[in-house]
């Protein structure tokens, strides 16, 4: 095999693998490094093993055969650093799903203060495109598939001497021109995720609207929100090398769907609403909480009562009420009010907080509190610094007489009590939306209405009436 064919895209090719502990990219997880150079002067073989800051962990010993005793004489990264920068240098940084073995030999050279930019070919991508009636692209594939030769798996130059057979196969199978052509190409393309199908990142608009990216078995990964989707959704893509996040994304990734949207305000609506519903499992805010609940101050003080824990589901929203909070648990709650108890010398046991005998308070003889519980401050005066102490908490209330549309570009956003319906473009769909019932409260769609109400145009049911006279353009 003549590798001076295989020497077009400049100064040759250097197929690369690595193993790691398992660990992050951005720490030091490298255990063993393997290059093999393929240029006009011939092929050269290096391998070294690489001495991580951690323990391999026993099942990566079982994957790769290499331990702990193993490493603990083999040099650090930054000692074989020169040397690796030479042998990838102006070479076409050629390895099985790529972004992994670039992202950690990237990371570990930036953090010695050194920034490379190979031009970077997946031969996942490289099989997918010359393949395409094979479902499966793993190496284990490729290896049974093609019948390439390799000593022990999972170490890094069988790994790489299996990339470098590969690569001569493919010449056998296919002409040298569509080759050249197709790594072009691959090398030219922004660097996507080897299993993402490139058609689905091409339809994506610059546009609002929410992308979702899914897994294996069309597990949902992650769902966000965009302005201009493509942009963003690309975004996670050239950002892999920054962030371990980004990085395992890109490696689970296998189907990206997107929803347009009229605008910024409905995106973040459909975001918040399928994430609940979804539970995609990289997405770590927005999820559901069902133990969601806000401090009500009783307005009668003539009684013991002080404040009490209320959830959403008992709360009339259009009714004035003073609701405080709102807190993801029943114990974060309390503790807030002992806080602010504390903090503003309130009595615990006319909070609620602790069990009230009757003509004595071990927290008055202490001056934690002023004295309300034993007749020394008067209900109304503690009723009043309660108000004062919980002010930042406020809810708001409902500021309508029933359900409003909130207007983005030529649809409404239905809501009501705080609570999202949906999303309609035709007077049509109105009475059917809200027959189906109000939806559950939810503390993000609060968030964003609060935020958002002061910013869009509403119109009150009353006037959809004459829904068609409505005009629905944004002040």
């Amino acid at each position: 095999m003549n590798p001076h064919a295989y020497t077009c895209l400049g100064d040759g090719f250097a197929f690369v693998d690595i193993e790691t502990t398992g660990g992050p990219a951005q720490c030091e997880s490298i255990t063993e490094i393997a290059v093999i150079e393929v240029d006009a002067s011939g092929v050269r073989e290096w391998a070294s093993l690489i001495r991580p800051a951690m323990r391999i962990p026993e099942h990566i010993e079982r994957l790769t055969g290499i331990s702990n005793e193993m490493v603990a004489t083999a040099p650090r990264f930054e000692d074989v650093a020169d040397e690796l920068f030479d042998r990838l240098e102006g070479r076409v940084f050629v390895a099985h799903n790529a972004r992994f073995d670039h992202g950690h030999i990237k990371a570990a050279f930036r953090r010695m203060g050194v920034n490379i930019r190979p031009r970077v070919l997946c031969t996942v991508k490289l099989s997918r495109r010359l393949f395409p009636q094979e479902r499966r692209h793993s190496l284990d594939h490729l290896i049974a598939r093609h019948g390439l030769q390799v000593g022990a798996r999972h170490r890094a130059l069988s790994d790489a001497q299996a990339l470098w057979q590969f690569w001569q196969h493919v010449h056998d199978v296919f002409p040298p021109q569509q080759i050249e052509e197709l790594t072009r190409e691959l090398i030219a393309r922004p660097a996507l995720p080897p299993y993402l199908d490139t058609a689905a990142v091409d339809a994506l608009p610059e546009a609002p609207g929410v992308y979702l990216f899914y897994g294996e078995n069309d597990i949902p990964l992650y769902i966000g929100k965009s302005t201009r989707l493509r942009s963003r959704v690309m975004s996670h893509f050239t950002a892999d090398h920054q962030s371990d996040r980004e990085l395992s994304l890109s490696q689970q990734v296998r189907r990206i769907a997107h929803i347009r949207t009229a605008g910024e305000f409905g995106a973040l609506l459909e975001e918040a609403r399928l994430i609940k519903s979804l539970q995609p499992i990289l997405n770590r805010q927005l999820r559901r909480n069902r133990d969601l609940c806000a401090w009500r101050l009783d307005t009668d003080m003539a009684g013991e009562a002080g404040v009490s824990l209320v959830r959403p589901s008992e709360v009339d929203f259009s009714q004035p009420g003073r609701l405080y909070g709102f807190f993801r648990s029943r114990r974060a709650a309390v503790e807030r009010l002992r806080a602010l108890g504390a903090e503003h010398a309130l009595c615990p046991p006319l909070l609620g907080l602790e069990k009230r005998t009757p003509g004595r308070c071990f927290n008055h003889q202490l001056r934690r509190c002023r004295g309300a519980c034993v007749g020394l401050e008067p209900y109304a005066e503690h009723y009043a610094r309660i108000e004062s102490a919980l002010s930042n908490l406020k809810i708001e209330s409902w500021p309508y007489r029933g359900a409003v549309g909130m207007c983005e570009g030529d649809v409404l956003h239905v809501v009501e009590n705080w609570c999202y319906y949906g999303t309609i473009s035709n007077e049509d769909e109105a009475a059917p939306l809200i027959a189906r019932g109000r939806p559950a409260f939810d503390f993000d769609i609060y968030k964003l209405l609060v935020r958002w109400m002061a910013r869009q145009p509403v119109v009150e049911f009353a006037q959809l009436a004459n829904f068609s006279a409505v005009s629905w353009s944004i002040r």
